[in-house]
């Protein structure tokens, strides 16, 4: 079994080891923000769930910063 497997964040690829937490694909890409939205394969994952996520080859990210504002 590959120790490695890619998946798609923000519309790129990433080869990112297997095993590897949500919380720490956000620390990788910096994008701690205490109101991220989370989508995986398109669905919204709800911040209590992260630590129990697990990537699986192919899986489509999306870390989501909102534009508050008026």
């Amino acid at each position: 079994m590959p120790s490695t497997i890619t998946i798609t964040v923000d519309g790129l690829a990433e080869e990112v080891p297997r095993g590897l937490s949500l919380p720490q694909l956000i620390e990788r890409h910096q994008a701690q923000h205490k109101d991220l939205i989370v989508e995986i394969n398109g669905r919204f994952v709800h911040p209590k769930t992260y630590d129990q996520v697990e990537f699986n080859q192919g899986d489509r990210v999306e870390l989501i910063h909102p534009a508050f504002g008026g």
